[in-house]
C-alpha cells in the first residue's frame, strides 16, 4: 500500500542515471540555460515571471543535475482569486504529460493547504448556519489553519515517508476528515493555498513561489465569484476581511518567495514558460544517444 524509502531511493537513482547524454552533467552549463529562460522571461512583454532569486537558479540546477537526489517541494502562495490555484493546475497538468510522455510513474504529489483549516463544524451547528458563525470566526488569517500538520506532512514526504491527509469540505460545513487521503513521496511535491508560505511552513519547501496580481484585476475577479457563489451582500465585508488580513500576512510573504509570477498572464503562457525548463531536463535524461 504504501512506497518504503529503499523504493523510492530506487527510483530516484533510476531517474537520475537513465539516458544521460547532456556533457558531464555540467551544473554550470544547466544554470546558463536556466538563467537565460527566466531572463527572458522576465524581459518579455507580458511575461510569467516578474523576478527571481539568483541564488534559486543554483539550487534548482543541482535538484536538475542530481547533485541533489531527494524530492524537490515547491510551495506557491499569493492572494484570493490571484490566480495561485489556476497556475497550480497547469504547473501539474504540464509535469503529468511530461510524465506520461517519458513513462515516468510517481512524478508529483500534490498537498492541498486549504485541507488543513480546524474542523469548526460542531461550532457551525451550535451558531445555526455557517453564516452566523462566520460572524465571529476568521477564516483568513493562519491561525485558521493546522500549519504545524502540513510542515510535517510535507516534511515527511520529502524524506520518503507515505503519509495520510486530510481532506476539508469547502461547501460550508467546515468539516474536516483526517488520514484521508493516501499520499505517496514522489519526486516532486507541491503545494497552494493562502498560507502556503508563512512563518509555520515556509521552511518545508525548496522553492518558494509568489502569484502576484493588479489589486483592481484581483477585485473583479473576486466579485463574479462571490456572484456565482451566491455570497450576496455579503461579498463585500468578505472581500475587505480577505484584503486587510492579506496585508498583514499574505503580502509580506512576496518578500520571501524565490520566484514571483503574475497572476495575469495569459493561462497558455504558465505551461509554455515550464515547458522550456523542462526541455532541459529532457536534454540530459531523455535525449537518445549520439
Amino acid at each position: 500500500m504504501t512506497n518504503t524509502l529503499s523504493q523510492q531511493s530506487e527510483q530516484k537513482d533510476n531517474f537520475h542515471n537513465k539516458y544521460i547524454t547532456y556533457p558531464e552533467r555540467n551544473i554550470n552549463r544547466i544554470e546558463e540555460e536556466l538563467f537565460k529562460i527566466f531572463d527572458e522571461e522576465v524581459n518579455a512583454k507580458n511575461p510569467v515571471v516578474i523576478r527571481y532569486k539568483h541564488s534559486m537558479i543554483y539550487k534548482m540546477a543541482q535538484f536538475i543535475a542530481g547533485e541533489i537526489k531527494r524530492c524537490v517541494s515547491v510551495g506557491i502562495a499569493g492572494e484570493t482569486a490571484s490566480g495561485k490555484s489556476t497556475i497550480t493546475y497547469d504547473i501539474i497538468n504540464t509535469i503529468e504529460l511530461f510524465s506520461k510522455l517519458f513513462n515516468i510513474g510517481n512524478l508529483i504529489t500534490r498537498v492541498n493547504t486549504d485541507d488543513y483549516y480546524y474542523d469548526r463544524s460542531e461550532e457551525v451547528k451550535k451558531a445555526g448556519s455557517m453564516a452566523e458563525f462566520a460572524k465571529n470566526y476568521d477564516f483568513d488569517v493562519p491561525e485558521a489553519l493546522e500549519l504545524d500538520l502540513m510542515y510535517k506532512h510535507v516534511k515527511e514526504l520529502k524524506s520518503g515517508k507515505s503519509v495520510m491527509l486530510p481532506k476539508y469540505d469547502m461547501s460550508g460545513t467546515t468539516i474536516r476528515w483526517d488520514n484521508h487521503t493516501l499520499a505517496n513521496p514522489s519526486r516532486i511535491i507541491i503545494s497552494e493555498g493562502l498560507f502556503t508560505l508563512t512563518e509555520k511552513v515556509k521552511d518545508a519547501f525548496d522553492f518558494k513561489i509568489y502569484v502576484d496580481i493588479n489589486p483592481e484585476i484581483q477585485k473583479e475577479r473576486f466579485f463574479i465569484r462571490a456572484k456565482e457563489r451566491n455570497l450576496g451582500e455579503s461579498a463585500k465585508s468578505i472581500y475587505e476581511n480577505a484584503s486587510n488580513k492579506a496585508e498583514i500576512y499574505i503580502r509580506p510573504t512576496r518578500e520571501d518567495a524565490d520566484i514571483v509570477l503574475s497572476g495575469e498572464a495569459e493561462r497558455k503562457n504558465y505551461g509554455i514558460f515550464l515547458s522550456k525548463i523542462i526541455k532541459v531536463i529532457e536534454k540530459i535524461y531523455f535525449s537518445k544517444q549520439v
